[in-house]
Parts: structure tokens; C-alpha cells; sequence
């Protein structure tokens, strides 16, 4: 309930789940600074059509196209991260695609003690139809899970 409320405080609208996913140590990783979401584990479209013409285009000279975003933190703090695609090659040839967040990751890890093998989950909603990402830890009880968004 606590996001929600301070969603709705920032008047944010179109709340929508993205992602729940187990961190992988790549996500808690100082040295890789960022948080994967691959595209086949993507709950819903969280991206205007507009929005993901942009990350396909790939303007910057690495060749991936950024937008900054406001994050709400599990600990409700707000900042700002930047929202990349990424094509990850693999040693066959194919390639695998993701969004990821990078830039202030290992900030945001760090303040929110995120650990490999725990749970969050992370959703998307827009304040004047500007894309916004909420990070919710998700929290084990004996009889499954339970969420406080």
C-alpha cells in the first residue's frame, strides 16, 4: 500500500507490473551496475510505441539509446536512473534482448541492500504521461508471498 499511496501523492497514473524476477549476481554486482529485465519475462507493454522506437534507435555511440526515468526505491527514496535495450550475443550467434537499468545501479542496490536470490518486483506508471519505475522488494511468509505495494 505504501507505493500506491506514494504513487498517487506524485499523482501517477497506469500503474503496471513489468516484472518479478530473482536478482541474478550480474544484478547485484558492482562491477556490472545494473538491473537486467529481458524482454520474454516482461509481464505487459510498459512503453509507449514512441518510447520503444527510441531505445531500438540506438544514437549514442554505443550504440544504445538511454532515457532517464524516475525510480522509486524500495525504501521510497526517489531518483532518477536511465532505462537502456541492450542485445546481448551469445556464443552461438543468436542474440538475446533486455532492457536494462544502469547508470545509478549500484547505487540503488546498495541503499536498498539488494541480495542475489531475492525477489522484487518492479512497475511502471506515469506521472503526465512520463514513464516512472517503482522497485518493490518482496517479502517470503510461510504461506507464499505477500507485497506491501
Amino acid at each position: 500500500m505504501k507505493f500506491r499511496k506514494r504513487i498517487r501523492a506524485l499523482r501517477g497514473s497506469g500503474i503496471a507490473l513489468v516484472i518479478q524476477k530473482c536478482l541474478f549476481k550480474t544484478d547485484v554486482s558492482s562491477g556490472h551496475n545494473r538491473l537486467s529485465i529481458p524482454l520474454n519475462q516482461i509481464r505487459q507493454t510498459f512503453l509507449t510505441p514512441q518510447e520503444t522506437e527510441f531505445l531500438n534507435s540506438g544514437n549514442n555511440e554505443k550504440k544504445c539509446s538511454e532515457m532517464e526515468v524516475m525510480l522509486i526505491e524500495p525504501s521510497l527514496r526517489r531518483d532518477t536512473i536511465n532505462l537502456r535495450k541492450w542485445e546481448m550475443k551469445k556464443a552461438s550467434g543468436s542474440a538475446t534482448s533486455m532492457y536494462v537499468l544502469v547508470g545509478k545501479w549500484n547505487s540503488v542496490a546498495w541503499r536498498n541492500a539488494l541480495r542475489e536470490d531475492e525477489t522484487v518486483q518492479l512497475w511502471s506508471f506515469r506521472i503526465n504521461s512520463k514513464l516512472c519505475l517503482a522497485l518493490v522488494k518482496r517479502r517470503a511468509k510461510s504461506n507464499g508471498y505477500f507485497i506491501e505495494f
